[in-house]
């Protein structure tokens, strides 16, 4: 029985899908071996931990309590770590195997969409660490009693590190998938602008749901959320559709 031609064009899609995989997979372990043997797993979740060291008292370690904890937990950072440097060819793989059914003014969207998907998940993380870490771990141990001593385990502390990174990262996203909204058409700037209050009410929904119980991580969430949502109208604006025009009903 011969092959038909649809089912030719699916396996064909299959395999250009296993290649595009296999690419971004290999960019992940390179980078991933490159860090293992320089600077070390060891240097890097050090590195990492270094928000919570801050705020507990003087001379406090964190505690492994697995066995093979210690030599898995940097791993997985160091892992981490690849995927967020590999991150620009990782996405580049992804518009390649899309590329093909896109229309050229689509495609001219790939690189810039790359390079600013990839330095706002940057720059959320970095937020992330250098603000919100600072920030809730100092305000979580003034409220430690004088008779305890915090020592977290740093599995529960990798987990924890990973959720929010993925919550900053994701939400630092937001002006991205404001300006596609609006340039595929799916939404308009005038559309955004009226659901602005759902926004923010869902910004805080999202942030009491996703950050640790205390008011400031959650402010510190749904506060960037509305911004960059509010960032991402702007440049929406500036990039939409030329033939959308949009009234102003107080103008009617």
């Amino acid at each position: 029985m011969s092959t038909t031609p649809a089912s030719d064009t699916f396996i064909s899609h299959l395999v250009e899908l296993r290649s595009r995989l296999m690419k971004a997979v290999v960019s992940v372990l390179a980078v991933f071996v490159v860090l293992f043997l320089y600077p070390g797993p060891s240097v890097i979740y050090d590195f990492l931990a270094q928000p919570m060291l801050a705020s507990l008292p003087q001379g406090t370690r964190m505690i492994a309590t697995g066995v093979i904890t210690p030599f898995m937990v940097p791993v997985k950072v160091t892992l981490l770590t690849s995927f967020v440097i590999a991150l620009p060819i990782v996405l580049y793989q992804a518009w390649a195997f899309i590329a093909p059914g896109l229309y050229s003014h689509e495609k001219k969207l790939a690189i810039p969409l790359i390079f600013s998907s990839t330095l706002l998940f940057i720059l959320g993380m970095s937020f992330c660490y250098f603000v919100v870490f600072k920030t809730v771990f100092h305000f979580i141990a003034s409220f430690a009693p004088d008779s305890i001593t915090p020592a977290p385990d740093i599995e529960a502390y990798l987990n924890f590190v990973m959720t929010m990174f993925i919550a900053f990262g994701i939400t630092f996203e937001v002006p991205i998938a404001v300006v596609l909204l609006v340039k595929t058409g799916l939404t308009t700037v005038k559309k955004l602008r009226e659901i602005r209050g759902y926004v923010i009410v869902g910004a805080f929904v999202i942030a009491a749901v996703v950050t640790p119980p205390d008011v400031i991580s959650q402010f510190l969430l749904a506060g960037p959320l509305c911004l960059l949502y509010e960032i991402g109208i702007i440049f929406a604006n500036l990039v939409k559709k030329p033939d959308v025009i949009e009234y102003d009903a107080d103008l009617q």
